[in-house]
């Protein structure tokens, strides 16, 4: 739990402003030089590198990777010492660092037009009290995968009535129609937007013991009942990878995996709600690149000059071939390439319906909240009504403690 989020934040900010602010000590800016953090893999990293080369040898950029980036963000602040100049990470953060007064806005750096090419919820998610904080880059959904040993492209489910009824059919020894990660938050979230549940409003306003929570939880209790207790990463990944189970809900990093062990694996629509009439609607996370004040006040030519770079389609029609990932920006998807690619035509179509991660400060303490209430109905098997009427009370006091 990360209690009283605001106060340390504050103290954090506070502290790095002490520390580079005092006496007359002047920071030596290296305006040629850009330091930018990630925590991508290789095939990422060397497509954006290749790309920021050519800026060389007037600018030089530095893509240097960080395992605990968020964790040293917090810790580093807008210190031009030890923090980089921009970092390239998912948009659900962006709120803390806002509150932090570390990020600037990109809008202050390059002009909103140019932003007119990217698709709308990568904006939204890019956005933190109307200001937007992000330049996308790519995004990421769950998908519905399937193994077409066992599931038949025809048999792929429209519904979850239609999932339901597979899962009955050809669920017996040891052998699963559909396995999730059921009881974790990330992968949970689409059932419950698909009810119309909102667990955290926009202003910061859990509403776990909400009437749609209720509702989607009841439901999908069926489907938990007919999926192996422990359903953690590595064991669904597991069990749809050795083929003991014919169909999952996973992300896009999941599919190189199993197409290397020579699975012949398909991709579909989320399957629509019968109850409510909307599909599973799972969480996007959208990556991009995040500029830290200093880097925007000091380095500002430098600075725009790499965004530009970053802002080529070619970039993410690069980064889609190399990784999978699905473009930013909407007239990437005229690319034959791209239009080919099933798995990132399928994120697109996914997209639509999806909804990016809440990106305030509030939602930190909420994954954790949420892993709870999910442990205790789908685990524990306790009562639907009094769990939710206590994770909602949870989640108020850890928010109250954040102010």
């Amino acid at each position: 739990m990360k209690k009283r989020l605001f106060s340390i934040l504050m103290t954090i900010a506070t502290t790095v402003g002490m520390l580079t602010g005092c006496g007359n000590t002047k920071t030596q800016v290296d305006d040629k030089t850009i330091v930018i953090w990630h925590d991508k893999e290789d095939a990422v990293v060397e497509v954006l590198q290749d790309k920021l080369s050519q800026l060389e040898p007037d600018i030089h950029v530095v893509l240097e990777k960080k395992t605990d980036l968020t964790e040293s963000l917090k810790m580093v602040g807008n210190d031009p010492n030890s923090a980089p100049d921009m970092y390239i990470f998912a948009h659900d953060k962006i709120g803390i660092y806002a509150e932090m007064g570390i990020l600037a806005e990109i809008t202050d750096i390059i002009p909103e037009e140019q932003l007119n090419d990217y698709i709308d919820t990568t904006l939204t998610a890019a956005t933190y009290k109307d200001c937007i904080y992000q330049l996308p880059i790519y995004y990421e959904t769950l998908l519905f995968v399937y193994n077409k040993r066992y599931m038949d492209d025809s048999e792929v489910p429209a519904t979850t009535e239609e999932l339901y009824k597979y899962m009955e059919e050809n669920t017996a020894g040891g052998h699963y129609g559909f396995v999730e990660q059921h009881s974790t938050p990330y992968y949970a979230a689409g059932w419950l937007s698909g009810f119309g549940a909102e667990i955290l409003s926009s202003d910061g306003e859990p509403s776990l013991d909400s009437e749609e929570v209720v509702d989607a939880l009841n439901y999908h209790k069926k489907f938990v009942e007919l999926m192996p207790g422990e359903t953690e990463y590595a064991t669904v990944n597991t069990l749809f990878s050795e083929g003991m189970a014919h169909s999952t809900i996973a992300g896009p990093w999941l599919i190189p995996t199993v197409r290397e062990s020579g699975m012949d694996v398909g991709v579909a629509p989320m399957p629509v709600i019968d109850e409510t009439g909307k599909p599973i609607m799972p969480y996007m996370g959208v990556q991009g690149v995040q500029v830290l004040k200093f880097a925007a006040e000091n380095k500002k030519d430098s600075v725009t000059k790499v965004l530009n770079v970053l802002m080529d389609p070619e970039v993410e029609i690069g980064l889609a071939n190399a990784s999978g990932c699905a473009p930013a920006r909407q007239s990437c998807y005229d690319d034959p390439k791209i239009k080919s690619d099933e798995v990132v035509m399928m994120m697109k179509e996914t997209a639509q319906n999806a909804v990016p991660m809440p990106n305030i400060p509030e939602m930190d303490v909420m994954w954790s909240v949420m892993g709870n209430l999910l442990t205790d109905v789908n685990l524990s098997n306790k009562d639907i009504a009094e769990s939710t009427s206590k994770a909602q009370e949870e989640a108020e006091q850890l928010i109250s403690s954040m102010k």
